[in-house]
């Protein structure tokens, strides 16, 4: 059986549009697994410490028939031929691939939550998912909706660039 997972994309550090870009084209080679679909790209400040560059952000939905911690494996092994280095919480990173939505699924264990705990949070996970999936629900309310709820400062740092 398939399932449809949402992944957020991130990265500000080694030319991060390229970093971003490449790693679609390497996600859509995961095993067992189909890119049906991405987001633009956006630059957008980062969260956490400030005194690093912007990121280059995007979503992408796959439909695959690995188990969550497969998918999960095959995500970090994208990030550390990369060159992730995870030094300090929410730091600069050359990739960050996060599963935001596991189908309809909710888990939590050590290694994975999702869904993602900061996803209606974050400009640059819920504009580029209302770009590709204009009707999605989270938690019983239209992505639309949400967006009112998003700080603003970071709404006017989020621009579309390509």
């Amino acid at each position: 059986m398939n399932t449809k997972v949402i992944i957020g994309i991130g990265a500000n550090l080694n030319n991060p549009l390229e970093q971003v870009k490449l790693a679609l084209t390497e996600i859509a080679q995961i095993k067992n697994s189909k890119l049906l679909k991405c987001s633009s790209l956006y630059e957008t400040k980062p969260v956490g410490p400030q005194d690093q560059p912007k990121f280059i952000n995007a979503v992408a939905i796959l439909e695959t028939s690995l188990t969550a911690l497969e998918f999960l494996d095959e995500l970090q092994a994208l990030e550390n031929s990369h060159l992730r280095k995870r030094i300090i919480h929410w730091g600069p990173r050359t990739l960050d691939l996060d599963i935001l939505f596991w189908g309809n699924e909710e888990i939590n264990n050590e290694r994975l939550i999702v869904p993602h705990k900061e996803f209606s949070n974050r400009v640059f996970t819920v504009l580029p998912l209302l770009e590709i999936e204009p009707n999605f629900i989270y938690k019983g309310t239209p992505l639309k909706n949400l967006v009112s709820t998003l700080p603003q400062d970071d709404l006017d740092a989020f621009v579309k660039i390509k």
